[in-house]
């Protein structure tokens, strides 16, 4: 018997964004929405997740509708080194700062790549993005994330 699903990865994407986007509902229902000139902490949240929900409805209907490739073996190693990635941000960022916790989080997760290579244009383009992420966040913004310690940033 055959499955009207054409686009089984597409199927599953869907799946896994009406999840997601259900969970963070269900967690942003329980702050104030506010309204759109005085947004309290779940307005922003709750639009999120009903555009997750929505992109993964669309995923699903067009698993019916388009043919695609069907769902592979996992990728254990971009998986693990993804997750290491995350882990590794959060433990790294109070003692070594925004900064160069974020530089760790981009090579770990860029080692996930088959096509990774540490190259000088890579190493330059990371110092950029943390530093851009310092001055945005921690200077501009005024967000309270731990500074870089060592370099009196």
């Amino acid at each position: 018997m055959s499955t009207p699903i054409k686009g089984q990865q597409d199927f599953g994407a869907g799946l896994i964004y009406v999840a997601l986007g259900g969970i963070a509902a269900y967690i942003g229902s329980g702050y104030r929405m506010g309204t759109g000139s005085n947004m309290g902490a779940g307005y922003f949240p709750m639009v999120l997740s009903v555009l997750l929900i929505a992109l993964g409805v669309a995923c699903v209907v067009r698993s019916f509708l388009r043919k695609g490739e069907p769902i592979g073996a996992v990728a254990w190693k971009p998986l693990i080194l993804i997750l290491l990635a995350t882990v590794l941000f959060g433990a790294l960022l109070e003692p070594l700062g925004l900064s160069l916790a974020l530089v760790v989080l981009m090579l770990v997760s860029a080692a996930a790549s088959h096509k990774f290579r540490l190259e000088w244009k890579a190493m330059v383009g990371m110092v950029v993005i943390a530093l851009a992420c310092f001055l945005v966040f921690v200077q501009l913004l005024g967000v309270p994330l731990p500074r870089n310690p060592w370099f009196g940033l």
